[in-house]
């Protein structure tokens, strides 16, 4: 196997990689939830709760089928809110539950870790789109310029 092959599978891990993990994050959101007292304030935060952490991990995979860098940039953000989104709902849900702190603070750090981890696969595309930009402004303004010269 060639250098680059063993790259382009390692970038392609990478994608599936964080699709595993936020699968595997939602399904420990389920997991908990179905061991909570379900009084009506529970009931509320779990439905929220559930909505949100699903959220992430469906689009992300969404913004990796995504058409343009514009879509993908735009359900990145998506993600990096329904964790940060997530993280409350649980905060809330461990403030009503403190029996299940422990297991709940893996929780609200993995939530804060995907938050972080979407933060900078957003910023990096932010960045590369003012790169782009500053191309094509250069490019622009080096042609407005040449033909005021013409």
């Amino acid at each position: 196997m060639t250098n680059d092959k063993i790259q382009m599978t390692n970038e392609k891990n990478k994608k599936f990689d964080l699709e595993d993990r936020t699968l595997r994050f939602a399904i420990n959101v389920i997991y908990i939830c179905n061991t909570i007292n379900k009084d009506v304030i529970n009931e509320n935060l779990i439905h929220q709760l559930i909505r949100a952490s699903g959220s992430i991990g469906a689009n992300y995979r969404e913004a990796n089928d995504s058409i343009s860098k514009k879509s993908f940039y735009h359900l990145i953000g998506i993600c990096r809110r329904e964790a940060k989104e997530t993280r409350y709902w649980l905060q809330l849900l461990q403030y009503n539950n403190s029996g299940h702190k422990d297991r709940l603070d893996f929780l609200i750090d993995e939530a804060f870790q995907l938050a972080k981890i979407f933060a900078s696969i957003g910023k990096k595309i932010f960045d590369n789109f003012k790169i782009i930009y500053s191309i094509v402004i250069d490019a622009l303004t080096f042609v407005i310029k040449e033909r005021s010269y013409t």
